[in-house]
Parts: structure tokens; C-alpha cells; sequence
């Protein structure tokens, strides 16, 4: 086994120092199966954090799936498959009559790009709106509105940032919040019509993941699609982290809130850790885009690629993971709640689904170095999470949704531990 020293010291020889790693001690896996992880050192760990692959590590269903179709036939779509099409048909199943068409990628961050371009081109505005701390992808045009991680690129002056509220952090009535956000909004809009770049879409995770979860007021959802269309502007939810039933309650984050997006963009979940993405719109959509485009991607859509897209889909079917995530979810949220109220430096507990988090804050002030603390106490008793939010004080608890009622328990007394700990 190479050390983690010699493995470090390799890598940023490689590809160099500047990829985050997780944890003080960064960790080496060497397999997985389910919702577990096996480091080179022979201790298993509990994935509390993961949802690449969202129906389990290893899952034979789709590596048998993936194994079948790369040994029969790997091709484009510029020649006929029934297995792309098979795919397709079920995916668009999963969304709203109107959502009826799909276009293929192969990571997050080239869907949002897509979506970009097609809004652009559909409205002949490039104006973006995005939240003021948010992550969508790495090309140039998303580097240019990331809000939420460190670029080298300036936020683009075609683009404002919002605000998301959290009312577990804002003492003021709800009614208020929402009157001075959609007053914002409706600020940032005025101002790219008079800055001449209009409004091309509003970009936005349904479930504001990396915002850290806030808990919006009501009809904040609305009034941004709203106010977003009437200026012109197109809607994308960004599917990357709430889609594919993790909520419980829906398929689709954006159903889950109440949005009605003119385009959807997947990625990671999808293929259960093998790159693929996708964006689905409306036919109308997709015919403006596409008669003013022969759009191609060489290895988006491809047979292999469908087949690991149809194993996801058929595994969360016969495991019934959606309903899964919703009893476990709301099992989880009941339990991080009791911690919330047991420990005064823990402001509020959030979550919807297999989602969850809690909110660290001591006198009002955001308390990172507690989250920090508990993420590396939780590590320690073989459990991973993580943190997120602008202030990195909100713990994050995104497993597999593979994960059962069988680890359920292992996650919330490893958290009680830290919590107790700390």
C-alpha cells in the first residue's frame, strides 16, 4: 500500500497541489459496495456525503449493464440505437408532459452550458441571474457566475447575483423577507435591461444546496420564475444535486418547490458515477435551438451511456429509493431537530429528503470551526459528511440513496457523538 504521504507528494507532482482534499488526514478508498467505502488501510467507512453514485458503490445492476453494452456496441448518435432512444423515453417519463425533449452531455457543468446557449439564443439577451453564492460548473461562461468558490474570473458584468434568504438566520417576518428579496430581484433585472444585456434565464439549484439550505419564504420560488419570465428570461433548474428522488417527496427538485423550468440540466446521479448529463426542455424549445444548430457531441447519447442511464433508473424502481429517501429522510430530520434543540451552538436543523444538514452559529455568529470540528469528530467514528454554505457552517449529509435503514442509525449516533464531543 503507497502511503498517504508518498500518494500526496505523486499527485502534486501530477496534477498538482491546488484539487481540494477532504479531511486533515485525507483519505485513500480502494472499493465500495452500497453505501460503504473500504480505505487502503482496511478500515470500511460509512458514506454520509456522496451522490455521485446515488444507487450504491459498486451497484452490480449498473456495472453489469455498462459491462453488457461496452462489449456488444459503444457508437454516437449519428447512427440509429433503440437503446438511446429506450433511455430517452423513460428519462422524459420522469418529467411534466411539457418537458418532453432531452439533449445529452457528458458532465454538470457542459448541461449548464448548453442551457446557457440555448437561452441566450432563444431570447437574443445574455443577461444571468444567479444566487450571490452558488456553483454550477467549470467552463468559462459558468466561472464567470460562480458566486459560491474561489475563481480567477470576475463575476461578468452580464450578471447579478441574488441574495437567498434563510429564515433561520433573519429575525424579520417572513412577509418582509419576501417583499425584499423579489425587490432585489426586480433591482438586478432593471439593471441589466439598462446595462443593455437583458435577461437570457435565471440559473438556479431548486433545493439552494451549496446557499447551505436556507429556508426561503413562501412564493420566493414563484415570484422568481415570475418576474424572470416577464422580463423575458428563461428558467433552468440545476437537477446536479436535489434530482433523481432525492428529495422523497418528488423525482425532481424543481417539482419539489413548486418551479416550472423551461429547462432542466442533470449530471453526476445520472450515471452513477459514469459522466453523463443531459438537458431537458420543451419541444418548442428545442426546435428554435436546433433549427439554428447542428449540435453534436461525440460521446453524449452513446449506447453504453443509455445502458447505465436505464440501470439507474430500473434500480431505484425495484429498490424504491424516492420513498426510501422520504421515510429515512423524515426519520433523519426528526433526530437532527432533537440534537438542534439539545446543543445552543446549533442554530437550526434543515433538510428534505436524504438532504440534510445542521446550522452552526454561537451568539448569532456563524460557527465554522464547529462545523469543521464535527465533520473530522464524525470522520473519526467511520463516518464521512461534509460542510457547506458562504460561511462553511452548515454540516452537509447527501448519501447514496442506497442508504438504508441499516446504516441510518450508525450516521445519527456517530453525529450525536461528535455533537456531545464538541
Amino acid at each position: 500500500m503507497t502511503s498517504n504521504a508518498a500518494l500526496i507528494a505523486r499527485r502534486n507532482r501530477t496534477i498538482g497541489p491546488y484539487s481540494p482534499l477532504f479531511y486533515d488526514e485525507p483519505l485513500q478508498f480502494v472499493s465500495g459496495s452500497g453505501a460503504w467505502l473500504t480505505e487502503a488501510s482496511g478500515q470500511r467507512y460509512l458514506d454520509g456525503y456522496n451522490n455521485v453514485p446515488h444507487v450504491g458503490h459498486a451497484n452490480p445492476r449498473v456495472v453489469a449493464a455498462m459491462a453488457d453494452q461496452a462489449a456488444r456496441l459503444n457508437i454516437h448518435t449519428r447512427y440509429l440505437n433503440d437503446r438511446v432512444i429506450d433511455y430517452s423515453e423513460q428519462l422524459l417519463a420522469t418529467f411534466a408532459p411539457e418537458l418532453d425533449r432531452v439533449l445529452y452531455g457528458n458532465s454538470g457543468s457542459e448541461a449548464n452550458e448548453l442551457a446557457i446557449r440555448i437561452a441566450r439564443q432563444q431570447t437574443g439577451t445574455t443577461g444571468m441571474i444567479v444566487s450571490d453564492f452558488s456553483y454550477h460548473g467549470t467552463t468559462i461562461t459558468l466561472a464567470e457566475l460562480t458566486t459560491g468558490l474561489r475563481t480567477r474570473e470576475p463575476l461578468a458584468p452580464h450578471v447579478r447575483a441574488l441574495r437567498i434568504p434563510d429564515l433561520d438566520q433573519d429575525p424579520r417576518p417572513e412577509s418582509e423577507v419576501l417583499a425584499t428579496t423579489l425587490a432585489e430581484l426586480d433591482t438586478a433585472i432593471q439593471s441589466l435591461r439598462d446595462s443593455g444585456y437583458g435577461v437570457a434565464a435565471a440559473l438556479f439549484d431548486p433545493l439552494f444546496s451549496t446557499e447551505g439550505m436556507p429556508r426561503i419564504p413562501a412564493g420566493l420560488v414563484e415570484g422568481i420564475v415570475q418576474r424572470v419570465r416577464a422580463a423575458g428570461g428563461l428558467v433552468i433548474a440545476d437537477e446536479v444535486q436535489s434530482g433523481f428522488g432525492r428529495t422523497g417527496s418528488h423525482m425532481w427538485g424543481h417539482a419539489a418547490v413548486g418551479m416550472s423550468p423551461d429547462l432542466v440540466t442533470m449530471g453526476k446521479p445520472m450515471g452513477n458515477g459514469h459522466p453523463m448529463s443531459a438537458v431537458i426542455t420543451s419541444e418548442a424549445v428545442l426546435d428554435q435551438f436546433g433549427a439554428h444548430n447542428e449540435f453534436f457531441n461525440t460521446f453524449a447519447g452513446n449506447p453504453v451511456s443509455a445502458a447505465v442511464g436505464e440501470a439507474v433508473l430500473a434500480e431505484m424502481a425495484a429498490e424504491q429509493l424516492q420513498a426510501r429517501a422520504a421515510t429515512l429522510g423524515e426519520l433523519a430530520l426528526a433526530r437532527f431537530q432533537v440534537l438542534a434543540d439539545r446543543h445552543d451552538f446549533v442554530r437550526a436543523a434543515k433538510g428534505t429528503g436524504m438532504f440534510l444538514g445542521l446550522d452552526f452559529a454561537v451568539g448569532g455568529t456563524p460557527a465554522p470551526h464547529i462545523a469543521k470540528q464535527v465533520v473530522e469528530s464524525v470522520k473519526s467514528r467511520g463516518v464521512l459528511i461534509s460542510r457547506i454554505g458562504r460561511d462553511s457552517n452548515v454540516l452537509k449529509v447527501r448519501p447514496p440513496l442506497a442508504f438504508g435503514a441499516a446504516e441510518l442509525p450508525i450516521l445519527l449516533d456517530a453525529l450525536e457523538d461528535a455533537l456531545t464531543e464538541v
